[in-house]
């Protein structure tokens, strides 16, 4: 395996949110830099510019490319020469036009394999969102994984997006994400009920798509009522839940994230994290943002980076296989929803 460090890009989200801030108080910590080479995509004299106004010693380097990124550094790389604005707190069309450069210098060193993984520090979001593409959603924190059949989308058009198929394939892309990015071996996976009460989609979507994957041998159960799912502590028994919509999934993840709050794509071969943050315009100059979330953000990252080259490595050459797998029965009925009967 390769000894040096992991390239972590970080970009500088809204250049008046509190981006900066997270960032130079996640690396004041030189631990940090033992564990990484980070390198920001932004500009250095935004950088400064909030390293004086929130009074941190957080020391950076100036790059012009992520080639030239030095290890036990904090880099700051130019992604753009335009002399931008600060009004720190204020919601502006220049300070989000310096966010999409980061992001777009960011993509372009990505396609080009100069860095490992990328974080994406907190940007407004998009009143237009791009459609939903096949790549799964997912909420990681201390307590709970959580991710989402559908995204995006006005809740009047949510029941129509819910298919049988598009349940198999989010739940797929969550079986292989949990099995490769986080090394669970025999995941299981809660799916969420669309209604409050199991009616029409639960039988006629939901339950058979539970079905196709038990027959593929993925581990998924319910569907479950989501307030008694969650009120009852029952996602405490599974390794991933699956949501139908944003807001039943967000809000209880919210609710029970109370340390840090993750996002990530599964489903991509990129490795892409962002803090469960907006860019948090009232508190930003203040001092009082909590980088938490980013710090774990860049630890996610770094564990999937790892986790996939020690999952991917003996499948280059697999063994043949000189055994019949049993699959293991008894441990699955204690988690299907009980009926009324019952």
């Amino acid at each position: 395996m390769d000894k040096r460090k992991i390239r972590v890009a970080i970009t500088h989200g809204d250049t008046n949110g509190i981006g900066y801030e997270l960032i130079l108080k996640a690396f004041e910590n030189p631990a940090m830099l033992e564990l990484c080479t980070p390198i920001i995509y932004g500009a250095p004299k935004l950088a400064a510019y909030h390293r004086k106004a929130l009074e941190l010693d957080t020391p950076f380097v100036s790059i012009n490319n992520a080639e030239d990124a030095q290890d036990g550094k904090l880099n700051m790389l130019t992604t753009f020469e335009d002399e931008v604005k600060v009004e720190l707190g204020q919601s502006t069309e220049e300070s989000a036009e310096a966010a999409r450069k980061a992001v777009q210098r960011a993509k372009e060193d990505l396609q080009k394999h100069l860095y490992d993984v990328l974080v994406m520090s907190p940007v407004k979001p998009n009143p237009n969102p791009a459609r939903e593409d096949r790549a799964l959603l997912v909420m990681i924190s201390d307590v709970v994984r959580i991710g989402l059949v559908t995204n995006h989308l006005p809740l009047k058009d949510v029941p129509k997006a819910i298919t049988s198929e598009k349940i198999v394939d989010k739940c797929r892309i969550f079986n292989t994400s949990l099995k490769r990015d986080f090394r669970i071996n025999n995941p299981r996976i809660a799916v969420l009920a669309l209604n409050p009460q199991v009616g029409t989609e639960e039988n006629e979507v939901i339950l058979p798509a539970i079905e196709t994957l038990e027959n593929e041998g993925v581990q998924a159960f319910g569907p479950y009522v989501a307030d008694s799912f969650f009120g009852e502590n029952m996602y405490e028994q599974f390794d991933g839940v699956l949501a139908m919509y944003d807001d039943q999934g967000s809000v209880p993840f919210k609710t029970l994230s109370t340390e840090y709050g993750v996002k990530m794509k599964a489903g991509i071969t990129a490795i892409c994290t962002t803090p469960d943050l907006e860019p948090s315009f009232d508190i930003a100059g203040k001092g009082i943002a909590n980088e938490q979330s980013l710090r774990q953000a860049v630890y996610l990252a770094i564990d999937i980076f790892r986790h996939r080259e020690e999952y991917d490595k003996p499948l280059a050459n697999p063994l043949p296989k000189l055994y019949h797998e049993k699959r293991e029965e008894g441990e699955k009925v204690r988690f299907f929803p009980k009926t009324k009967d019952e």
